[in-house]
């Protein structure tokens, strides 16, 4: 029958809940054998203290001190970027139909709960916490291993919350910019708060194939360079200095998240 047909949608489908399922008993093995982890957190958390001092120097009046290493490093991804990435996410794009590609944001984007979650604890926004926990369990389930956005059907808010903002959260308000090979714009802390995130909180870290592990985060990393595809034209088109109008945007961005949208009058848009 043409409703019992396997196509290569419904084999993705299958595929990522399979994967889903693999997440989900590997948390719960990481939750019960937690010793070796919680040794790995105080010791980062050690590294960030360390960093947080080290990177305090950074105020309103003095945003990018690395400002020299920056530039050249945005360049670097510039190139690489119109060499290779933008033809990728491009081919991504035309190929694969539009659903497709909404239903990989979404499955990616559904992970990523389960970063908020922690980090809305962590911040002490329990009702938050479980909001996001419950939009995790209705797209996990209805929504098919978080394929379909079901909880936003449902007029639940979709939120990110990532370790960064929890060291502002904490106190650490201004850090240096700091453009990441690749990865692009952050800051001292946030690029602390992307790798203890990466390596504790990500479900993905927690798949034993490193096959499926690295397809996984590739298709991510690709998935999220189609997305900036409109904006990335508009960069080259609209800015005199894209290097300058990129920094001032992320600064702002990560100032509206860190207050939840309601930033002190004081505040000019930069942290």
């Amino acid at each position: 029958m043409a409703g019992q047909r396997s196509t290569p949608t419904l084999q993705f489908i299958r595929k990522v809940s399979a994967l889903l399922q693999q997440f989900v008993y590997k948390l719960a093995l990481t939750t019960i054998n937690s010793g070796i982890r919680m040794r790995t957190i105080k010791f980062f958390m050690s590294g960030i203290l360390l960093t947080s001092m080290l990177g305090g120097c950074a105020t309103q009046a003095n945003k990018d001190p690395l400002e020299g290493l920056n530039r050249g490093i945005y360049k670097f991804n510039d190139t690489v970027d119109k060499a290779a990435l933008k033809p990728i996410a491009g081919a991504y794009k035309a190929v694969l139909p539009s659903p497709v590609r909404t239903g990989v944001n979404n499955f990616f984007a559904n992970l990523g709960t389960v970063v908020t979650i922690v980090n809305d604890l962590l911040q002490f926004k329990i009702n938050k916490a479980m909001d996001d926990t419950g939009r995790l369990a209705i797209n996990t389930t209805f929504g098919i291993g978080g394929l379909v956005d079901w909880a936003s059907m449902d007029g639940i808010e979709e939120r990110h919350e990532d370790f960064g903002q929890t060291l502002a959260t904490w106190g650490w308000k201004d850090s240096p910019y700091l453009v990441l090979p690749l990865l692009g714009p952050s800051t001292l802390r946030d690029t602390g708060g992307l790798v203890f995130d990466s390596a504790l909180l990500d479900p993905i870290g927690y798949i034993s194939a490193p096959s499926d592990r690295n397809a996984l985060l590739l298709t991510k990393f690709v998935d999220t360079r189609a997305s900036y595809l409109p904006g990335s034209d508009l960069l080259d088109e609209a800015a005199l200095d894209p290097y300058a109008f990129m920094r001032d945007a992320y600064m702002q961005r990560r100032n509206i998240q860190i207050y939840d949208g309601n930033a002190p009058a004081n505040q000019d848009g930069t942290e």
